[in-house]
C-alpha cells in the first residue's frame, strides 16, 4: 500500500465524515483496501489531528500490557484498539498479543535498536547532554503548570455551578485539553486510569437511551409548576401508557435536578369553648363511597404585602375536591357563613352529608349549627388539639401552600386571588391525585357514569 501523508488521510476522513461517500468508494479512489479508510476514521475519532501525525513507536512493556488488557476487558477488535491509542497499525497489536500467548510477558520487553556503541563520550558531549536536560527538564515543568492550571480552571467552572465533579466531568476536561496536552499527563493528574478514561469517553458518546424519558419528565414537571414528586409523575407517565419503575423516575429527577417543594405550618383558630362542641363523629374515617357523604372545612391564613388573608374551603372526602371557597382580610364569622352558604346551593334536596371540622370558634356559632340542622346535615368535630382528625383538610393546605403561595410572587392581594382562583380549578381538575390516579373532577365524572 502507498504511503499517505497527513494532509491526504484527513482529506479521505472528511470525505467519509461530511460526504455521503462510503468507505469502499473513497478507498477505490485514492487506490486504498477500504479498511485502511475505516483505521483512519476511527483514529480521527479518537485523536483528531493528532492521528496523523508521525509518532515514536517505541512501546514499553506496560504500555503493550495496557492495551492488551483493554482490548481483552472491553471487547474491541484491534483497529478499533488501535485508534483509541493511537497506534497507527492495527497488527502491531497482533503481533504483542501472539508473542503474549507464545512466549509470556518478557516477549513485549522493548529492546534497543541497532549495535551499542563502544565509544565513551566526552566530557564535553556529557556536559552539553546535561545542560540540554535541564533545559527540556524546565519546559517541561512549564508545560505541567499550565496544564494543572487549565484544568483547575475548568473544574472550578464546573463545581460552581453544579456543587461536585464527577468521573464523566473529569473525562470531559480531558477530553477538551487532549490538543494541548498529552492525555497520559492529564489522566494522570485527573487520577483516572487510561482505560476507564476511553471507556467513559465510549460510553459518553452514545446516545442517552433515556433521552426521551427525560424530556417527558421535565414536560410533566413543568407544566405542574414543579409541583408533583417523583410518584405523581410516575402515575402520569402511567397515564399516558408509559409505565416506568419510580426509582428510575426518582434517579433521573436527581439527574436533573427537579425537586418537589415541601410545606410550612397553618393557620390555627381555636379560641378555647364559645359554644357547643360537636362530637367527632368522623373518627378519621375519610373514605367516602360516594359524593356529598362527607364534606371537610376548616380556616387557613395567608401574609402577604404586610396584609393577612384567611381562606376557608369545603372539601368533598369522597374525591378531594374543593366544593366552595371564601377568602377575607378577617377571620370573621361572615367567611364561614357565606363559605357555607354557597356550598349548601350545590347540595342537593336528598342527602346524607356529615360536615366535619375542628373547634375553631366559628364551627361553635349557635348560627352555624342551626343552619346544618336546617337542612338535615349532621355535625363532627375534631378532638382538641388533634390535627390528624382533620388531616385530609390539613394536607389540601400544606399541598395549596408549597404548590402555589411559595413558587409564584404576586403584584398585589387582588392578583393573588385571581391567581388563587386558577389554581384551585387546576386542582381540582387537572392535578392528578396519587390515590385516585386522576384528578379530582374525572373521578368524580367516571363514578357518575359508572353509576
Amino acid at each position: 500500500m502507498a504511503k499517505f501523508s497527513a494532509e491526504e488521510k484527513l482529506q479521505a476522513v472528511n470525505r467519509y465524515l461530511y460526504g455521503t461517500e462510503s468507505y469502499r468508494t473513497i478507498g477505490k479512489s485514492i487506490g486504498v483496501n477500504h479498511k485502511a479508510i475505516q483505521k483512519w476514521v476511527k483514529q480521527f475519532e479518537y485523536n483528531d489531528v493528532n492521528a496523523f501525525i508521525k509518532q515514536c513507536t517505541s512501546y514499553t512493556q506496560q504500555f503493550k500490557l495496557d492495551v492488551l488488557n483493554y482490548m481483552t476487558e472491553f471487547g474491541t477488535s484491534a483497529i478499533e484498539t488501535a485508534a483509541i491509542f493511537n497506534i497507527p497499525a492495527p497488527s502491531t497489536i497482533v503481533v504483542w498479543k501472539k508473542q503474549l500467548e507464545t512466549y509470556g510477558v518478557d516477549a513485549l520487553q522493548s529492546k534497543k535498536k541497532g549495535r551499542p556503541s563502544m565509544k565513551k563520550e566526552s566530557n564535553k558531549q556529557s556536559k552539553q547532554v546535561l545542560v540540554e536536560g535541564s533545559t527540556e527538564a524546565l519546559q517541561a515543568e512549564i508545560q505541567r503548570l499550565r496544564m494543572e492550571n487549565e484544568y483547575f480552571k475548568k473544574v472550578e467552572c464546573l463545581s460552581s455551578s453544579q456543587g461536585k465533579i464527577t468521573k464523566e466531568d473529569k473525562v470531559k476536561i480531558i477530553h477538551e485539553l487532549r490538543h494541548k496536552y498529552s492525555v497520559k499527563a492529564l489522566v494522570t493528574f485527573a487520577q483516572i486510569p487510561r482505560s476507564s478514561y476511553y471507556d467513559l469517553l465510549k460510553k459518553m458518546s452514545r446516545p442517552d437511551p433515556d433521552i426521551n424519558l427525560k424530556v417527558e419528565i421535565k414536560a410533566v414537571y413543568d407544566e405542574h409548576e414543579g409541583r408533583y414528586g417523583y410518584r405523581r409523575i410516575r402515575d402520569e407517565l402511567a397515564n399516558c401508557g408509559q409505565k416506568v419503575n419510580h426509582k428510575k423516575v426518582q434517579r433521573i429527577m436527581k439527574e436533573l435536578g427537579l425537586k418537589c417543594v415541601v410545606r410550612m405550618k397553618k393557620y390555627k383558630s381555636y379560641k378555647g369553648s364559645v359554644g357547643k362542641i360537636a362530637p367527632n363523629i368522623l373518627d378519621r374515617n375519610f373514605i367516602a363511597e360516594a359524593p356529598n357523604k362527607k364534606w371537610v372545612t376548616d380556616i387557613t391564613e395567608f401574609k402577604l404585602f404586610g396584609e393577612k388573608l384567611y381562606l376557608s374551603p369545603v372539601l368533598d372526602l369522597f374525591n378531594g375536591e374543593i366544593i366552595t371557597y371564601t377568602i377575607g382580610s378577617r377571620p370573621t364569622y361572615s367567611l364561614v357563613s357565606e363559605m357555607l352558604e354557597n356550598a349548601l346551593e350545590l347540595l342537593p334536596e336528598e342527602h346524607q352529608l356529615l360536615m366535619h371540622s375542628d373547634q375553631g370558634w366559628h364551627y361553635q356559632m349557635e348560627k352555624y349549627r342551626k343552619r346544618l340542622q336546617l337542612r338535615g346535615i349532621v355535625q363532627s368535630m375534631s378532638r382538641k388539639g388533634n390535627c390528624y382528625d382533620n388531616s385530609v383538610m390539613e394536607n389540601f393546605f400544606g399541598i395549596m401552600k408549597s404548590e402555589f403561595l411559595y413558587l409564584n410572587q404576586f403584584e398585589c392581594v387582588e392578583h393573588f386571588k385571581k391567581e388563587l382562583e386558577k389554581y384551585i380549578i387546576y386542582y381540582n381538575t387537572k392535578r392528578m391525585k396519587a390515590k385516585l390516579k386522576m384528578s379530582p373532577v374525572q373521578y368524580r365524572t367516571h363514578f357518575t357514569q359508572a353509576a
